[in-house]
């Protein structure tokens, strides 16, 4: 779907009761947006209600009126406007809704609209004796005007508002967050950046900076503290942690894990269950998870797990964690027959990303990082991934300026798509772009072979070929994700585990609905969105990317 957009605009139409306004005041909270109902702006206009002025002009005075409601509103920019039933039967009011923003058609059956209506006695339409046999004359005479003037198409028959409005944020897979809000960096500076989750009495702090690990101890409000790290980065950053904390008063005990991705399981999750209940730790401990990926989804799970619930605090010190899993809530650990299967989603008191501990990773993890940065600009971002082109060999270098904007444009990106859908309702998932062809290498490969971004990197070129395959994407944009990924150090041609593995592994993803597997595609590039694909599409970009001949 291509919407119009060309105001930052929403307008809903639909039949009466198909819950335009509902929807609408819903849509307009979630993106920040302003709300206006034209029934009501007549209303307002005129200083007496609907009914009595069809009563007394009729019906066609009415509609005049209307219509120069909706030519007014629609002049205004970042405006979700809900519709009254009959405001397309105007045709220039069609013409203004369909070029001044995207128009969304709510498409109800009568039943429903007759279950939603049927004590409503605002609506002198339905002033009838027999309002069934209204409704399926009004469907009959304005549906071709909701199609012709719609730019997208929903069914109202989901269970509820708040699942409709992620079917619309999905479908209309507009741009998130727009990059002015971080300045785009220069050789002097060397940033700083605080961002916020804002998820209502859950949200908290990202702190992007250089001294962020030694601030730990004002983000940490229970007496108590469990460092949980790795075999890697304790005798790196173990110390300079604990220090800071017990300067600030706290009690502090340490949980040291194996290193790798192959320790993200079951046993090193029951190690840090034991280490609690042997030091009789109590709900008001907090976890700190101090290291990449694997220490961050083991720590949010063991924190959202014990005790049915306990504070924890994300410390990442790789950049794919700083990019991307330590932001969102999402925790958890691998099964041997899939990548992040068992979980929960449970939301950190802060993250705080130590842009001084990647002057300590090496070179492949730092690449591995970049594919997460990367997949932020495909997404939701065209001119942060040309920035990204244009920089990619000051991010490798580990340009201080370079990667703390980097950083926190992905921060961005990732806490602004979490806010509109915490738990994957729908548009969170476009955050798995490259991710359903990543899991399938790692998990047929063995977990920690392929690093998790090396694997995301090589799933990005795979989806972008299977986008450009469906039209979705340009043959120019599909060759560039390819470069990109490939400049960043990331392989791009997958491995040949044989179209059966292949599709095996990716029967086992968390997107997949009714048996079809469900992938994340570019259409076109910054625009994400999620469907099933033709499965001789699919074997041809598997095997494309495997022999290298995209």
């Amino acid at each position: 779907m291509q919407a119009v957009d060309t105001q930052g605009n929403i307008f809903l139409v639909g039949l009466m009761g198909a819950g335009k306004t509902t929807v609408g005041r819903a849509l307009a909270k979630k993106l920040n947006m302003r709300f206006a109902d034209s029934d009501h702006e007549v209303e307002a206009r005129t200083g007496v209600p609907i009914p009595v002025i069809f009563d007394i002009e009729g019906e066609a005075s009415f509609r005049q009126r209307e219509a120069d409601v909706i030519r007014d509103l629609t002049t205004q920019r970042g405006l979700v406007l809900a519709t009254g039933g009959g405001a397309v039967l105007n045709e220039q009011s069609r013409q203004y809704l369909h070029s001044r923003g995207t128009v969304i058609y709510l498409r109800a059956s009568v039943a429903h609209i007759l279950q939603r209506t049927s004590h409503d006695k605002s609506r002198p339409l339905l002033r009838t004796a027999d309002p069934r046999k209204l409704l399926e004359e009004l469907t009959v005479q304005r549906e071709p005007f909701y199609q012709e003037v719609a730019h997208l198409v929903v069914e109202t028959g989901r269970p509820n508002v708040s699942s409709l409005v992620q079917t619309i944020l999905v479908q209309l897979a507009w741009p998130i967050a727009p990059a002015s809000r971080l300045t785009r960096p220069t050789m002097s500076q060397h940033s700083s950046h605080y961002l916020k989750v804002a998820l209502g009495d859950r949200s908290y702090p990202i702190v992007i900076a250089p001294s962020a690990l030694d601030q730990v101890a004002k983000y940490v409000h229970s007496a108590r503290v469990m460092i949980v790290t790795n075999t890697t980065v304790a005798p790196l950053y173990l110390e300079r942690v604990r220090t800071s904390l017990e300067r600030a008063g706290k009690q502090v005990g340490q949980i040291i894990l194996p290193d790798g991705e192959s320790y993200k399981n079951m046993d090193s999750l029951m190690v840090i269950f034991n280490a609690l209940l042997e030091e009789k730790c109590d709900r008001k401990t907090t976890l700190l998870a101090l290291g990449g990926g694997v220490i961050g989804d083991l720590t949010g799970f063991a924190a959202a797990s014990y005790m049915r619930g306990v504070p924890f605090v994300q410390l990442p010190t790789t950049l794919l964690s700083q990019v991307d899993s330590s932001v969102g809530g999402k925790t958890g650990i691998n099964h041997i027959l899939g990548k992040n299967m068992i979980g929960a989603f449970y939301q950190p008191q802060a993250v705080l990303a130590d842009t001084t501990t990647l002057r300590t990773l090496p070179s492949r993890e730092l690449s591995a990082g970049l594919a997460e940065v990367i997949k932020h600009g495909a997404i939701t971002d065209p001119a942060f991934f040309t920035w990204l082109e244009q920089n990619c060999e000051k991010l490798i270098n580990q340009d201080d300026a370079a990667l703390a904007y980097a950083i926190g444009r992905s921060c961005e990106i990732k806490a602004e798509i979490v806010r509109l859908d915490e738990r994957e309702g729908g548009l969170r998932a476009i955050l798995n772009f490259g991710h359903t062809f990543a899991h399938a290498i790692e998990s047929a490969m063995g977990y920690g072979v392929w690093l998790h971004g090396e694997a995301v990197g090589c799933g990005m070129v795979m989806a972008a070929d299977l986008s450009w395959r469906l039209g979705y994407l340009s043959e120019y944009d599909r060759d560039r994700i390819r470069a990109l990924v490939q400049a960043a150090g990331l392989p791009v041609i997958a491995p040949d585990l044989g179209l059966s593995v292949w599709l095996d592994w990716m029967q086992v993803d968390k997107k997949n609905e009714g048996g079809l597997i469900k992938f994340i595609l570019l259409k076109p590039m910054g625009r994400a969105v999620i469907e099933s694909v033709p499965s001789e599409l699919l074997a041809a970009t598997i095997q494309a990317c495997c022999s290298c001949t995209t």
